[in-house]
């Protein structure tokens, strides 16, 4: 009986497994679970149906590949290779290459940038830019032998003609392309060269028209400060950079008709404007007009005295009016006056002295109105109409009337 090691049955079932030539290259089909994106770029997963699971591997090297981004929960196809890992002993899938069963990679890629992005609030519409009216200046970012390019400075040289362009070519698809189209975005923006930019190229499929799908040009048109017209493709083609941008052009040639003004057009409307405002004016010179030949035909301006008189005849007037309010004020306040001063007099002492009453008051000048206030042999005075008495007393009696 022969007595193997762990190490020994390992790598005989290692050999086992490189020796199936069907184990080499195979396809699987299955479900992603227990996902992990490592540091080190390599992705580790676990495929499983509904009686089985195998765990797998995918370096870094092929994942760097892959258009979209495996998730915990997608059924995929996974094609490589099936090998032992003898620190665990167990076998697993070292996966070359994945697909997703049943939905293209780029459709699954284009969906979960188009998620992040717009979850970051890079498609909102308070970041977008209005295009200027009229500008100077057009970059244009596309491939400097596609049809797009000859048909984007035919319709603006036939729209505005004399209007500065400006070429930025890039390839518009393939690896290179993401980074050409960003890179030719961000020198447009640093050296100040134009007042809007197009970017796009024409129709295609969708691996065709991927390079504006990519999170490098959709991150380089926002950052632009310079407003970016998106014109990639056909009317019915929407990429990512179409979200992005400040404005989506369904085609090249639209972008060339919504980035500059049709000349005629423009003048034509300068000279209706132009219609509208000499009307205006002609309108406010005649309504001056009107005023001018009032006013000159007034009689202020025709006879200027005469307003003068008429003023000076209303002061006048105003001033016999106080006048009289003066007097008729001061006759009213004189009545009363009297009235008053009539009844002041009526209680005066004095009337009362003149009817042949007498005051009696005391040395120290206070009037005696009772027998209480004096006593026997003071002097007392006593005050009549025309002078005063020197008076002493010599009985008091008590009681009024003659019996005394």
């Amino acid at each position: 009986m022969q007595i193997l090691s762990v190490k020994q049955l390992t790598l005989h079932i290692k050999k086992l497994l490189e020796s199936d030539w069907r184990l080499h290259n195979v396809w699987v089909k299955g479900e992603i679970s227990n996902f992990k994106d490592h540091s080190s770029g390599h992705l580790y997963l676990t495929l499983k149906d509904e009686a089985s699971a195998i765990k797998g591997v995918m370096f870094r090297s092929k994942a760097s590949s892959l258009a979209f981004r495996p998730e915990n929960g997608m059924r995929v196809l996974a094609r490589g290779y099936v090998g032992l890992y003898e620190r665990d002993g167990q076998y697993q899938l070292y996966i070359e290459e994945m697909q997703p069963d049943g939905i293209g990679a780029l459709h699954i890629a284009f969906e979960q940038l188009k998620k992040g992005l717009e979850a970051e609030g890079l498609f909102e519409q308070q970041h977008k830019q209005p295009l200027p009216m009229l500008p100077r200046r057009i970059g244009i970012v596309t491939s400097p032998t596609g049809a797009a390019v000859r048909d984007i400075l035919q319709i603006i040289r036939r729209r505005f003609p004399g209007l500065h362009l400006i070429l930025a070519p890039v390839l518009v698809q393939g690896e290179k392309a993401p980074e050409e189209i960003a890179r030719a975005i961000r020198e447009l923006n640093d050296r100040d060269l134009v007042d809007v930019i197009i970017v796009g190229r024409g129709g295609g499929s969708l691996e065709e028209l991927w390079a504006f799908n990519t999170e490098v040009v959709a991150r380089s048109i926002f950052t632009s400060r310079i407003p970016v017209v998106s014109a990639v493709g056909h009317e019915t083609d929407y990429t990512i950079a179409d979200f992005v941008a400040d404005l989506r052009a369904p085609t090249p040639s639209a972008a060339a008709e919504l980035v500059v003004p049709d000349r005629l057009e423009l003048l034509r409307y300068l000279g209706s404007l132009e219609q509208r405002l000499e009307l205006a004016v002609k309108g406010r010179l005649g309504r001056l007009e009107q005023r001018v030949a009032f006013y000159a035909n007034h009689p202020l301006f025709n006879r200027p005295k005469d307003r003068i008189y008429q003023l000076q005849q209303q002061v006048d007037n105003l001033m016999r009016y106080l006048q009289y309010q003066v007097q008729q004020n001061t006759e009213k306040k004189g009545r009363g006056f009297s009235v008053l001063l009539s009844r002041l007099e009526a209680l005066s002492p004095l009337q009362t002295l003149q009817r042949g009453y007498a005051i009696a008051c005391s040395q120290d000048g206070r009037v005696i109105t009772g027998t209480q206030q004096v006593s026997l042999g003071e002097d007392i005075e006593v005050i009549v109409s025309d002078g005063r008495l020197k008076c002493g007393i010599k009985e008091i009696s008590i009681g009024g009337g003659d019996d005394g």
